[in-house]
């Protein structure tokens, strides 16, 4: 099974998926948790020319495709062989997060954002998205708390991420099958609970 997280900057997606790995991993189910961009000895080079504030001359194109290769060679490296393995994969972002901040963010046209996508994961598709929603401004408002660094992408202002916010609704109301919505304002238990639960479902768990 291939589970990805969703959601804008400091929404709460990777303590999320963090603590699903490990509930997998207490009931000896077979899981990998990656992120993105990452994963791999590449995607993180490519990571760290993305994430790099000093490049703030790079376009949403050149981003998109950074982040495109960074995926491709996930896919290809770890994630298909995993899921052939027949375990559950785990991903802290995956294509969604292109369309909704290159796309609806950087003004780059959906058909060929949604078309490189297709062709980087050679058509792999999750088969659970989960989206924690939470808007940009209770967003900005976790990052000013929590005081630490912003990386380039971090760095955007609320009108870009009001676009992007505004991108995965759109992406979740037209993938409603694949996409569990979650409120983010709800605490990291009553989060990671809801997750578990339509988890166990999936995957037969016996609470």
């Amino acid at each position: 099974m291939f589970i990805t997280f969703e959601g804008l900057d400091f929404s709460g997606k990777s303590t999320q998926a963090k603590l699903l790995h490990e509930y997998l991993k207490k009931r000896k189910i077979k899981s990998i948790l990656l992120r993105e961009p990452g994963g791999t000895t590449i995607s993180e080079k490519v990571r760290e020319i993305i994430l790099d504030r000093e490049h703030i001359e790079m376009t949403p194109l050149t981003e998109f495709m950074l982040f495109s290769a960074s995926r491709s060679q996930l896919v290809s490296q770890v994630i298909k062989p995993h899921l052939k393995k027949g375990y559950v994969v785990i991903c802290d972002r995956y294509y969604d997060s292109s369309t909704a901040y290159q796309s609806y963010g950087g003004k780059m046209e959906l058909k060929q954002v949604l078309e490189v996508n297709d062709i980087a994961t050679g058509g792999l598709k999750p088969d659970m998205t989960i989206l924690i929603d939470i808007g940009p401004k209770a967003a900005f408002a976790r990052a000013n708390m929590r005081g630490n660094a912003k990386d380039r992408m971090e760095n955007k202002n609320l009108a870009f991420y009001t676009k992007v916010y505004k991108g995965f609704k759109d992406i979740a109301n037209h993938n409603k099958k694949r996409f569990v919505v979650i409120k983010g304002t709800l605490t990291i238990n009553e989060i990671h609970h809801t997750i578990t639960q339509k988890i166990n479902k999936k995957l037969n768990i016996s609470n």
